[in-house]
């Protein structure tokens, strides 16, 4: 998508501190961290949202959640414990129209 700043990312276009990469997925570190540990990870492929993605291609979530799990072994926060968030549309406050979860850990987390 020509405007999406993710995309972008993903094309190189606009710079980040990659965490991990393959050929589906990308995650990155969140310019605006909320947690010590605050990750970025999105698909490659443009999807507005989860609902945006069509059945025949959910694997992609699969995908993605399997990032999550290496990250949180490799990095040595899966033991400490970590929240993971996808917010799908205005009202659940998705700022960034492509899907995208946050990996946020490396302290004790409040629920809202």
């Amino acid at each position: 998508m020509e405007n999406c700043i993710f995309c972008k990312i993903v094309n190189g276009e606009i710079p980040s501190t990659k965490i991990y990469e393959d050929d589906k997925v990308l995650a990155f570190k969140d310019i605006n961290p909320i947690a010590p540990i605050h990750i970025l990870v999105i698909p490659k492929k443009h999807y507005e949202s989860i609902i945006h993605i069509p059945d025949n291609e959910m694997d992609i979530i699969s995908d993605i959640h399997k990032v999550i799990n290496k990250i949180a072994k490799d990095m040595n926060f899966e033991q400490s414990g970590f929240r993971i968030v996808n917010n799908c549309g205005k009202d659940a406050g998705q700022e960034v129209k492509h899907i995208h979860y946050h990996i946020i850990g490396g302290k004790t987390l409040n629920w809202p």
